[in-house]
């Protein structure tokens, strides 16, 4: 089939209703989709929450691997550390797709993704203490914004204000994760700081992308690992955190201008973002009155799209970029063509798993600790 653009175009769509892209030099062609070649291993945790970060680590710290005593002379595993990079090269990328823990990464993220479908933003749910904590700490993040006014400058992309905004962020990230974390994990603090400053983009080129939003994803999987937060929590952890992680982002980007990372300019999903279409199309599942196309109708934008994620984005593209959708962001006119969510939505997690996490550019920089352990010997 093919889904017909504003402009009268068509472009082909795969067996599940997206449509066939294939990325070739930063420029996405219209061609059979190349994300049906990506193969990550299955992996389901119980209701998709991760193992508790590398196993038995209390133990690990004060014993050999699997409990027994250490020989005498010999140090510990130790119990956290800062994360760092560790796909220098195409093949650990191949290794990290084939591992249990990028299965585990993308199981948490489809456990969230289920736990969504249907669901509005203002959805009833349990609110845990956690939840508050992490929301308000986003809230602190938030109000930096306003102390740390954007500097005049003659560009308007990239204002220098913002590595003022990330040095702060940088300074204060182990004394925000310490409040968040319980007395027995506060070591933890150490390793989850990070993923939070990569949350929030580059200072030195100011800029952010889908691989930062990753991080951010990377630092919720790790909070689920340490049980800070449950299964319990995961319509929370979308309808109330990530939106507020996500409003925090658009002020960042409007306020500072921040450069998209990477993007591959009009014919990209979104110049910033990937997870408010992936979890905002499950939302959206089921819905009686929305479809697809609906992303074209402005009172349903204004009515729905404090209600909605994918909605709620659809919008702010259209508040920051002069000219008709399909000019302006091609993709996510061309995706309105798809006549259901779920294909829709089935599509955004193929397309994720091919354009992010299988894009070396962008995973050369995701952060590996003991609760997301890169395994060199896949």
């Amino acid at each position: 089939g093919t889904a017909d653009t504003m402009e009268g175009k068509s472009r082909p769509l795969t067996a599940d209703g997206m449509v066939a892209y294939e990325v070739t030099d930063g420029i996405v062609e219209n061609v059979v989709a190349s994300s049906k070649d990506v193969t990550i291993p299955q992996k389901r945790e119980e209701e998709g929450v991760p193992p508790r970060g590398a196993p038995n680590k209390v133990a690990r710290s004060e014993a050999g691997p699997g409990g027994e005593s250490l020989p005498e002379g010999e140090t510990p595993v130790e119990k956290y550390r800062r994360p760092t990079p560790a796909i220098k090269s195409s093949l650990d990328l191949s290794r990290f797709l084939k591992s249990d823990t990028c299965a585990s990464f993308v199981a948490f993220i489809d456990s969230l993704n289920a736990a969504v479908k249907g669901q509005p933003l203002d959805v009833d749910c349990k609110i845990s203490d956690s939840v508050k904590a992490i929301v308000s700490l986003l809230n602190r993040i938030s109000k930096w914004v306003a102390e740390i006014p954007p500097v005049p400058q003659s560009m308007r992309y990239g204002n220098t204000a913002f590595r003022t905004f990330h040095d702060r962020l940088s300074e204060q990230a182990e004394e925000l994760m310490e409040a968040i974390l319980p007395n027995a994990e506060k070591e933890a603090a150490v390793e989850l700081a990070p993923y939070l400053v990569e949350s929030f983009g580059n200072k030195v080129r100011i800029d952010y992308g889908t691989g930062h939003e990753t991080a951010f994803v990377a630092w919720l999987y790790c909070l689920c690992c340490l049980g800070v937060i449950g299964k319990e929590d995961r319509v929370a952890v979308v309808t109330r955190v990530f939106k507020e992680y996500l409003s925090l982002m658009q002020k960042l980007q409007t306020t500072y201008w921040l450069e998209p990372a990477g993007s591959h300019g009009v014919w990209g999903l979104d110049d910033y973002q990937f997870m408010p279409f992936l979890w905002g199309s499950a939302q959206l599942c089921g819905h009686k009155e929305i479809r697809p196309k609906s992303i074209h109708n402005e009172g349903v934008l204004e009515h729905f799209s404090t209600q909605y994620l994918y909605l709620g984005c659809v919008q702010f593209v259209k508040r920051v970029k002069k000219g008709a959708l399909a000019e302006t962001s091609p993709m996510l006119n061309d995706i309105s063509g798809v006549t259901a969510w779920e294909k829709v939505n089935s599509g955004m997690m193929k397309m994720y798993k091919a354009e992010v996490l299988s894009k070396f550019p962008i995973m050369q920089h995701f952060l590996f600790g003991t609760l997301l352990p890169f395994e060199s010997t896949y």
